[in-house]
């Protein structure tokens, strides 16, 4: 392929490389990928059904394969045909059976853990908090389906799944607990030490230096009985001030 039909196809499709288009076996319509018919029509593309390919070299309508069986022009250099995935780039693809999809980043880096059902990165093994196919789920921020997101995924201390840049956004804006249970997303050690000095320096008013509540912590699920202050009620079992009245 020339270096102008090449730009042509990265023109066409943002989202792969490859020297084909699909023909869509839900409408018959030709499409360069899943995504591109997905954002066009009312309904989504099983990739998986695909059984036909448009060669955009020769324009030739043939079955689902990597090669062009017309003028043998190579349709992706990774080909998958359990997931009919065909791409020119290489992002270090692989299949993995027991999710069912082809993943990037090299398979020697990940493993799959069976509880959370979903491919994770090497230094998490042994070293995540696993919450059973948590991936077949919606990210809590952007409710995109997880388990085929294309994203990066970050796991915080509780084992929620959240998109990286979801788990970004929302610390930016000030909140720090998980939007499924409410945990803290990151080591809130410090803020809570500025809190312990806050009600250290606020005095409360007589009639309410003696109220006692019952609170539940929502990082460490004890309860407690404290006195109550105004600016923050602090868990004795693991100090934090993310808790709430009983």
């Amino acid at each position: 392929m020339s270096g102008d039909d090449q730009h042509r196809v990265d023109y066409r499709c943002k989202h792969y490389r490859r020297n084909c288009k699909y023909i869509a076996p839900c409408c018959d319509q030709v499409y360069m990928c899943r995504i591109c018919h997905d954002d066009k029509e009312n309904h989504e593309m099983d990739r998986k059904q695909v059984k036909e390919v448009l060669c955009l070299k020769c324009h030739t309508k043939q079955k689902f394969q990597q090669t062009c069986e017309k003028c043998g022009g190579l349709f992706g250099k990774y080909c998958c045909n359990i997931c009919h995935l065909l791409d020119n780039e290489d992002k270090q693809q692989f299949h993995c059976d027991k999710c069912g999809i082809c993943r990037v980043g090299g398979q020697e880096n990940f493993f799959h853990c069976e509880k959370c059902d979903i491919c994770l990165s090497n230094n998490l093994k042994g070293n995540h908090k696993c919450v059973e196919r948590v991936s077949h789920d919606s990210c809590p921020i952007c409710l995109d389906f997880l388990h085929t997101s294309r994203r990066d995924l970050h796991i915080p201390p509780c084992g929620h799944l959240i998109h990286r840049e979801c788990f970004d956004d929302l610390l930016q804006t000030g909140n720090y607990a998980c939007p499924v249970c409410n945990q803290s997303l990151v080591k809130m050690d410090k803020v809570w030490e500025s809190v312990d000095q806050e009600i250290a320096n606020t005095q409360m008013p007589d009639e309410y230096k003696d109220m006692d509540v019952d609170i539940l912590c929502r990082d460490c699920h004890k309860e407690s009985n404290i006195k109550w202050h105004v600016l923050g009620l602090k868990c004795t079992h693991c100090g934090s001030y993310n808790t709430c009245r009983k």
